[in-house]
């Protein structure tokens, strides 16, 4: 059967319910036109905006009901349902954080909508429940994670985050007794907690949306004790703060950045002394990540040297220009170091595979952990004083394991393994090489059933990244395993903007080089398809935050490429994207339309203003929902109503959708069975519009 006339049986709809779905839900369009450095910019869903007007309510309302009403005559959605089950509701956990000989994690069991937290006494003692959210109010989703816990593993601080969003609410417990302290910190935004080594002292620092990041400390079980501001004031809300505590209590590492891409300031606060913080290293655009190794501070930093070193201080000499150097930049970026059992552990992307080598304090190698593949390994955790460390690693097709490193015996071994129906060993991940439109060579990886016929037919899942200094490196996923196993091809290209190969490639995808990156990701389709994996009737893009800018400016510079797209918590208007939630903290990544020459470019790729009437645009699945207080679903809602009058395809066949949630946000947490069913709802869109036969694909699961 030819491509069209499947797409036509997969399309295919009652004819009642055709003409009743051959229009769009009504959006209303204002004559709205901001004068901006010179141009007119027409914003006619500027009303979407306001996310609690009536107007707006009943339009996300008619929007949801739209949606499902194209949708659900599509057979299949059950099949991909039962299988995600299958591959997502088993048990979870992640690699362990050790304090006081004790192992806390969180894990979720199959049967469980949330990860409870656990501690053991011992490395194989029996688990013990301290946390399990699954009990808290039913109808409205919480999760639990742990923060931090006390030296001797006696106290713990754990958050409850409501739905998908940011801010949290700080909770403590005592761990011997699972007692819950009712002292707590109230729901905000918190960067980084500690206590003091004898747990009489809180630190914490919150973020204010009117005046940005303070550092606090608070007396410990004191009910009514109130904070004292220890650092901080001055900063302004583009700005943020981590900091962390020596294990004896005496300093304290502070960190200020000011967005996510403009550097940081480093400062050394001598806590015991109580005296101001002492400036280490100042904002230059240069990035400083510094822990303490026993009574040395070690600094990862791009400080001339983009591919990043790793340097040494003394807290009695923390000045930048006392900073001795132990590991230089080399061939390959560093992507981390981890301070464990003595040793000064980095991370490495060779070619955008992890690779980990130790070193002494002094800079001499050690050793290096053999990986079981091509995968993506976590950075190493453990503690300075302890010789075990925990990893994990996995990729496209192996599951996730934790490894516990036994660093004095040199000897790695199985702490917790998924236990998946899912066989890798009938898949092959591939990495391939393609050039950029400007030439630059890009690597991708590629993910498929072994003996894949390269005949231009198959369907193809291709998502990207692209930015904030972030690598794509392979990891497992159930939406990838499935969508494998029905046949598809999944393409990871490692677009420019991220760190697979240093701040220089990090730097060739920012600010005015931001099209560098949307020209990668379409030279991945145009590669795919000249090699014959695929055409582009067969090729959907998925992308999420800066991946959703990512998609959504392919959608709108290429629409001729790509049969369907799946936008989720996206960027889309770059011109008022900074005036909204975090917005203000991405200006150091994007820039800002404040700034006539920034606005150039901003404008020039922004995808709602290059929307464009009467073009023939590929099917759109927009995913968004209230619960995001991270990026505005207000950009969401604006493209779905500006996309839906432009287009020039036919409802029925490539239609514009919004998938709208009342909880969902960018930070997760809801329970697990929503989590399948907003993912089954997304997979099950693309199958429908590249014209996978469902029915026959669910009767060949295994």
């Amino acid at each position: 059967m030819k491509i069209r006339s499947l797409l036509f049986v997969a399309l295919a709809l009652p004819a009642i319910a055709l003409e009743a779905q051959s229009r769009y839900p009504a959006s209303r369009g204002d004559a709205v036109v901001d004068t901006l450095h010179g141009q007119t910019l027409p914003d006619p869903y500027r009303w979407l905006e306001d996310q609690a007007a009536p107007a707006t309510r009943a339009w996300i309302a008619a929007q949801n009901d739209f949606r499902d009403s194209l949708m659900a005559p599509v057979p299949g959605r059950e099949a991909v349902t039962a299988r995600l089950r299958q591959l997502m509701m088993i048990d979870q956990q992640n690699t362990p954080y050790v304090r006081g000989g004790r192992y806390f994690y969180s894990r979720r069991s199959a049967e469980q909508d949330h990860a409870a937290i656990y501690v053991r006494e011992t490395l194989t003692g029996p688990e013990r429940l301290l946390i399990d959210p699954n009990v808290m109010a039913a109808e409205v989703p919480f999760s639990a994670f742990l923060m931090t816990a006390s030296l001797d593993g006696r106290l713990m601080a754990y958050a409850i985050r409501r739905g998908g969003e940011d801010e949290v609410l700080v909770r403590f417990m005592d761990v011997d007794s699972r007692r819950v302290w009712s002292e707590h910190l109230p729901k905000a935004r918190y960067s980084s907690i500690a206590f003091s080594p004898d747990k009489t002292t809180l630190y914490y620092v919150r973020y204010n949306p009117q005046s940005g990041p303070r550092l606090f400390a608070r007396p410990l079980g004191v009910e009514g004790a109130e904070e004292r501001m220890l650092f901080g004031d001055g900063l302004g809300t583009e700005q943020g703060m981590g900091v962390q505590l020596s294990h004896n209590g005496r300093w304290m590492l502070i960190s200020v950045y000011t967005g996510t891409s403009g550097g940081n300031a480093l400062y050394l606060m001598d806590v015991a002394a109580g005296t101001a913080p002492v400036l280490m290293a100042q904002r230059t655009g240069s990035n400083y990540n510094a822990s303490f190794a026993g009574g040395t501070i070690v600094i990862t930093t791009n400080w001339d040297a983009p591919q990043w070193r790793v340097m040494v201080a003394q807290p009695t000499a923390p000045a930048r220009d006392q900073w001795r150097q132990i590991v230089a930049q080399g061939e390959h970026p560093i992507d981390g170091v981890s301070l464990v059992g003595g040793y000064v552990w980095v991370r490495y992307l060779e070619n955008v595979v992890g690779r980990i080598r130790g070193f002494t304090l002094d800079g001499r190698p050690f050793r290096e952990i053999a990986m079981p593949g091509l995968g993506t390994v976590s950075g190493m955790s453990g503690q300075w004083e302890r010789a075990e460390a925990f990893f994990s690693f996995s990729s496209y097709d192996t599951p996730s394991t934790i490894f516990r490193y036994d660093i004095a015996r040199n000897a790695r071994t199985v702490w917790w393994r998924q236990n998946l129906p899912f066989d890798g060993a009938g898949f092959e991940v591939r990495q391939v090489w393609y050039n950029s439109r400007d030439g630059t060579r890009v690597p991708m990886f590629v993910a498929h059933r072994r003996g894949l016929a390269l005949d231009g037919n198959n369907p193809v899942y291709l998502t990207g990244y692209g930015g904030f200094n972030s690598a794509s490196t392979p990891g497992f996923s159930a939406t990838y395993a499935l969508w494998m196993e029905r046949g598809g091809v999944l393409a990871v290209p490692n677009l420019r903007g991220g760190s697979e190969f240093g701040e220089a490639w990090h730097q060739a995808g920012m600010f005015g080089n931001k099209q560098n990156v949307f020209d990668d990701f379409i030279g991945a389709a145009e590669w795919l398809i000249a090699n014959r994996y695929t055409s582009a009737e067969r090729l959907a893009i998925a992308g999420g935050s800066n991946g959703g800018l990512l998609v959504g400016a392919a959608l709108t510079q290429r629409p001729d490429l790509f049969r369907a797209v799946v936008c989720t918590y996206p960027l889309l208007d770059m011109v008022r994207y900074h005036r909204f939630l975090l917005g203000r903290y991405w200006v150091s990544e994007y820039g800002s339309a404040d700034d006539s020459a920034q606005f150039r470019y901003l404008r020039a790729y922004s995808p709602y203003h290059n929307v464009r009437p009467g073009t023939r645009y590929p099917s759109v699945l927009f995913v968004t929902g209230d619960g995001d207080t991270r990026v505005a679903p207000l950009h969401a809602r604006k493209m779905t109503a500006l996309l839906q009058v432009a287009t020039a395809s036919p409802v029925a066949e490539r239609p514009v959708l919004l998938q709208y949630d009342t909880e969902a946000g960018h930070s997760g947490g809801l329970p697990i069975r929503k989590v399948i069913q907003d993912t089954a709802l997304r997979l099950h869109y693309v199958m429908w519009q590249l014209g996978m036969s469902l029915e026959t694909a669910a009767r060949a699961m295994p």
